[in-house]
């Protein structure tokens, strides 16, 4: 099987980021992306999944550098892939966090869709990383439309407060777990995966 993997290198005004994906790897990962939060939630991401993950990133603002992230991983991961031949191309993950439960639905389809969805009662959100939710959130969104997946996010908890913390580390594992079930080649499946015959 031809090695999956892709030599990360984008450049604009805005950013520089360098790195390398390998899908078939074992969770290896030298991460630095100038957000403790993000390396920490990335690493997490990359061991559950068993990605090799080599990331260094720079740039302005921390908007432009976290999104850019999301556009650069997911184009690794959509290179790398290429035309999904034999992958199963589904994955699913619930992944708990003390008060949190997080569940993760990913399709390689070759369809773009991202969907946050909190399950349980009125919350306030503890804010505790060096990102916020909302600019964490721009990192899958980015994320998602560049691998080209739909991304189905769904978290419940028991009580009333959010730990952003202990939040995104579930959804990061789950969705580590999630990607890397759908990228597994499926000895059954002979072509790609899609009565279409095409994955774009």
């Amino acid at each position: 099987m031809k090695k999956r993997e892709f030599i990360i290198a984008r450049r604009t005004n805005e950013v520089d980021i360098n790195g390398k994906l390998v899908i078939d790897g074992t969770g290896k990962t030298k991460i630095k992306t100038g957000f403790e939060s993000l390396d920490h939630l990335l690493t997490l991401f990359a061991f559950h999944g068993f990605f090799d993950l080599e990331l260094s990133a720079k740039g302005d603002l921390k908007h432009h550098i976290v999104e850019d992230i999301g556009i650069s991983l997911g184009d690794a991961f959509k290179k790398a892939l290429g035309s999904c031949v034999d992958i199963k191309r589904y994955g699913f993950a619930s992944v708990p966090m003390d008060e949190i439960l997080a569940k993760v639905s990913v399709d390689i389809g070759g369809r773009d869709y991202f969907i946050w969805h909190l399950l349980g009662r009125s919350h306030l959100i503890k804010e505790k990383l060096d990102l916020s939710t909302d600019e964490l959130k721009l990192f899958l969104e980015a994320f998602t439309k560049h691998i080209k997946i739909n991304l189905h996010v769904e978290h419940a908890l028991n009580i009333g407060e959010i730990d952003t913390h202990h939040l995104f580390e579930a959804v990061f594992k789950a969705l580590g777990i999630a990607l890397d079930q759908a990228t597994q080649i499926d000895p059954r499946r002979k072509g790609i995966p899609s009565t279409k015959g095409v994955i774009d």
